[in-house]
């Protein structure tokens, strides 16, 4: 519910309900405005969201184990999976196979939100709809955070940086989505038959997409360059270069959150005199990045806060992060 859009008739007297001197009234109203907003945040579709489209979430039971199946081909076996020629007679080769498995761990994730009963009361609904969102956006951001954050361990662990060297520092090129898509192909292991990785999205920050909107016309064909003109505000000036999907993220960019965490907090690096990180994936399999979900967010309303003349509600969830291969993970700079 956005604060400048007035609500229906039913949920101003729901919200004239919850802040109610008759507590049985009160609670009973405070408990349906608390289920109504589990519904956008179980969704996930929610503003500012940029990490569920990137992992599968996976429901487990309460008392399920997180564990996961690796591939069975090992970065390095690939060659010993082979056919031979038959001669006729003779015993075919057998090859057993074991497969191993990883457990990602989950953890609790807990926020909540409060104000003034009067608010309430009076049917303010303008200060309770920013509440409202605000206790929604502590969740996305905990999300966010901790999604990226493994995807940025898994770029560090694997330990490849793909870099322009002949670009200006801090020139985001095309030719360094072409390197990153060949570095992402050959460096997958295997053959034509078990290597089938590919960058399919990259994330940048908006100054990345900046330097889209500035290349000259030795850069863009036409129809390209119109694309750009033609773009909106709330997306990339253009979705794809050489197929790959282009996603700016407010978090990226010299100094900012991320790239922060990347150099000082996971000891990552930069190519030298290069200033902005970028990500990119392999989403074309969906065998790598999980969400294993024990518990949905759950919002309740919080009874103890009506005898301080005030409303509020907290929310919990348990889930988990992992990168199961850090293979479909590939970092560049420029």
């Amino acid at each position: 519910m956005a604060s400048k859009n007035r609500p229906t008739d039913e949920f101003i007297e729901l919200l004239r309900r919850s802040g109610s001197s008759d507590r049985a009234v009160a609670f009973t109203a405070q408990r349906e405005i608390a289920k109504a907003l589990e519904v956008p945040i179980r969704k996930g579709v929610l503003f500012g969201d940029v990490v569920t489209s990137i992992y599968e979430a996976m429901p487990l039971e309460p008392a399920a184990s997180p564990e996961f199946p690796l591939d069975l081909l090992a970065p390095g076996t690939e060659t010993d999976h082979v056919a031979y020629t038959n001669p006729g007679n003779g015993r075919i080769p057998e090859r057993h196979v074991e497969g191993d498995y990883v457990m990602v761990n989950t953890y609790g994730i807990s926020s909540s939100i409060d104000f003034l009963l009067k608010y309430a009361r009076s049917a303010n609904w303008n200060i309770v709809s920013r509440a409202m969102q605000v206790l929604e956006s502590s969740f996305v951001k905990k999300i966010n955070d901790d999604g990226w954050h493994t995807l940025l361990a898994a770029a560090v662990d694997r330990n490849i940086l793909v870099y322009d060297a002949d670009a200006a520092a801090g020139q985001f090129t095309k030719r360094l989505v072409s390197l990153l898509k060949t570095v992402m192909r050959r460096n997958g292991g295997g053959n034509s038959v078990t290597a089938p990785g590919r960058l399919t999205d990259l994330y940048c920050s908006p100054e990345a997409i900046e330097d889209i909107r500035n290349w000259g016309v030795d850069q863009l064909d036409e129809v390209s360059r119109r694309e750009i003109y033609t773009a909106t505000d709330d997306g990339p000036a253009i979705t794809r270069v050489f197929g790959v999907n282009l996603h700016d993220i407010f978090e990226f960019g010299d100094g900012q959150e991320y790239q922060t965490y990347f150099t000082s907090d996971l000891g990552g690096s930069l190519a030298s005199s290069d200033v902005e990180l970028v990500i990119g994936l392999d989403q074309a399999a969906n065998d790598s990045f999980v969400m294993p979900v024990k518990q949905e967010v759950e919002i309740f309303e919080d009874e103890a806060l009506h005898r301080h003349q005030r409303q509020g509600y907290y929310g919990t969830a348990e889930i988990g992060f992992g990168v199961l291969d850090n293979r479909r993970v590939l970092a560049g700079s420029f």
